[in-house]
């Protein structure tokens, strides 16, 4: 069971299942969101997904162009969590949000056109340009 929430504790979630992935996400709309140099992502099945409190909704465009759906909290304004209207079964958790992001060991990274030269990607890192190419 995987649980966390937001800053204030404005908003919670858990999770009744396993991550089905992680990532680092590197494009320019995820280090605006988080105001860093990248997001990790914990891939989570949506239907998983428990969640008290009123999240906001700010309905992002990637640079192809559709949309992603930036759940953050109203109160705070951490972000919580990202889902894809094209892919509706899963939804992306932001790590930091976490309570125990400790286990977290993401070896994939996409977007890293965008990546930041620091604090740069580790030798065995699984690198995509842009986006992985669907399976």
């Amino acid at each position: 069971m995987l649980e966390g929430g937001c800053l204030c504790g404005g908003v919670r979630y858990s999770v009744d299942g396993p991550v089905r992935g992680e990532a680092v996400c590197h494009c320019r709309n995820c280090q605006r969101q988080g105001g860093s140099a990248f997001s990790v992502l914990a891939a989570v099945d949506r239907g998983a997904l428990t969640i008290s409190g009123d999240p906001a909704l700010y309905v992002d465009h990637g640079e192809s162009g559709a949309e992603v759906h930036r759940h953050f909290c109203r109160t705070c304004g951490s972000p919580l969590y990202s889902s894809l209207p094209a892919s509706p079964a899963v939804v992306y958790l932001k790590a930091g949000t976490l309570d125990a992001p400790q286990g977290m060991s993401p070896r994939v990274h996409v977007w890293c056109d965008s990546a930041w030269a620091w604090p740069g990607l580790p030798q065995d890192a699984i690198r995509f340009p842009r986006n992985p190419p669907s399976a």
